[in-house]
């Protein structure tokens, strides 16, 4: 015989059939329908339905959860200490440039902004274009006669 949908059908005792309450002792459950004697249980109504017992104390094992993510992109940091040892002197630093000598990643193909900062020293005259630059790198810039664009 081929199983389809028309011919399924349910097992033997597959389906249990609701205990019939307060039916009169013969049926196994009269006199106190299952309710045990007496008491606000056995009353009707005489559950308070679900409880959330010791919430508090779960709410409380929680982690803080505070504050936000910005989904702002931050700029890649460059410190001057690593130009000073990968450029020549006069020559002009980009983000592509930093890309192509491999100091920056690019994401997605993308260029990341770049920010100077001013950590380590500076000895070449170098000239930054496209590049965001951090007031002690400004200086020590300026001071090796280089320039920012």
């Amino acid at each position: 015989m081929e199983l389809t949908l028309h011919t399924l059908s349910r097992g033997k005792n597959s389906r249990q059939k609701p205990k019939r309450l307060g039916r009169g002792n013969a049926s196994g459950h009269g006199t106190y329908s299952g309710k045990g004697q007496k008491g606000q249980r056995a009353r009707s109504g005489g559950r308070k339905g679900l409880r959330l017992r010791g919430l508090k104390t779960q709410i409380q094992r929680l982690p803080k959860l505070g504050g936000f993510k910005s989904l702002k992109i931050k700029p890649t940091v460059v410190n001057i200490q690593v130009l000073n040892t990968e450029f020549k002197n006069g020559d002009l630093i980009t983000p592509k440039v930093l890309a192509d000598k491999k100091i920056i990643r690019t994401v997605g193909g993308r260029l990341p902004k770049v920010k100077i900062l001013g950590d380590g020293d500076l000895t070449k005259k170098i000239i930054i274009k496209g590049c965001q630059v951090s007031d002690p790198a400004k200086k020590k810039i300026i001071q090796a006669e280089g320039s920012i664009l």
